[in-house]
């Protein structure tokens, strides 16, 4: 192994709150959502729990693992990162429709406390603004090029305090990206459907053009890697390249797979289904 691997692994030292943070969130997630699945089978199907714990997993990975102490090694470990924070967390996390199952794994106090916070008009007033799709894409595609602007992504390089909160807007503004494409239940569609279709083809072309930058560039736009050790044979503007291509190809994947999708749901015959339970239902009352 690579002397500079080694190194940073022996450095590197696991996120103890971290890691206890995101398996009690999963251990909460699980226990609401035994109860749930007890009472709604088909609504909360077993694939949704394994979805949400696969979401936990995929952040573990992303930012409590090894994988952490070579970022500052490879730019392409690094955009490795950014495409679990941005692309695949968030979807899976989502797709386990978190709020009812997070709030009924609370004790029942708690629950009722919470219940009562999430009816507030502010609350509602900044879920209204937040859940906006317009606004969703506009926060996406702000932290996205903002973060990779060379000044802010090498100061994240330098700085841990500044690292955590460019993971941390990342994820929050991908969670708003792909909340209105999931539509986690038991929340309602704001935009029509089909608007979900440029909605990502517009993202996935933004990301192309991102992408294309650090893939046709003919010099290094991060300096900080001009002085990295070199692994596995890659040069600085090699490891660019690369880098450029894992957020092309996978992201481009992520993208597009879901606007194929909704063309197909939208394409398919409808059928009918029996009449939901109220959205509210579940939500812990005064």
């Amino acid at each position: 192994m690579n002397s500079a691997i080694t190194a940073a692994f022996d450095s590197w030292t696991p996120p103890i709150f971290t890691i206890a943070m995101l398996l009690a969130v999963a251990a909460l997630y699980a226990r609401g959502f035994v109860r749930l699945h007890r009472q709604m089978p088909r609504r909360f199907a077993a694939w949704r729990l394994a979805s949400f714990l696969a979401g936990i997993a995929t952040l573990l990975v992303a930012i409590a693992s090894p994988l952490e102490a070579l970022d500052d090694l490879l730019l392409q470990v690094h955009m490795t990162q950014h495409l679990i924070l941005m692309l695949v967390s968030p979807a899976l996390l989502l797709a386990g429709a978190p709020a009812i199952p997070l709030l009924r794994g609370l004790r029942p106090r708690i629950a009722k406390l919470v219940g009562r916070a999430l009816r507030a008009r502010p609350t509602q007033c900044a879920y209204q603004w937040l859940s906006e799709p317009l606004i969703c894409w506009i926060a996406f595609a702000a932290a996205t090029w903002g973060w990779h602007l060379p000044y802010s992504f090498q100061l994240a390089l330098r700085s841990d305090g500044w690292h955590v909160a460019e993971h941390a807007c990342f994820f929050t503004t991908a969670l708003m990206f792909w909340y209105p494409v999931i539509q986690p239940w038991p929340s309602a569609p704001r935009w029509p459907r089909w608007t979900m279709i440029p909605y990502l083809l517009l993202a996935d072309g933004q990301n192309t053009v991102l992408s294309a930058l650090f893939m046709f560039s003919d010099r290094l736009i991060y300096p900080f890697y001009a002085t990295a050790p070199r692994i596995a044979g890659f040069t600085p503007l090699g490891d660019q390249i690369v880098a450029g291509a894992i957020m092309w190809v996978p992201g481009s994947i992520f993208y597009l797979v879901p606007a194929a999708a909704i063309i197909f749901q939208m394409l398919a015959p409808q059928s009918l289904s029996p009449p939901l339970r109220s959205r509210t239902e579940f939500i812990p009352s005064n």
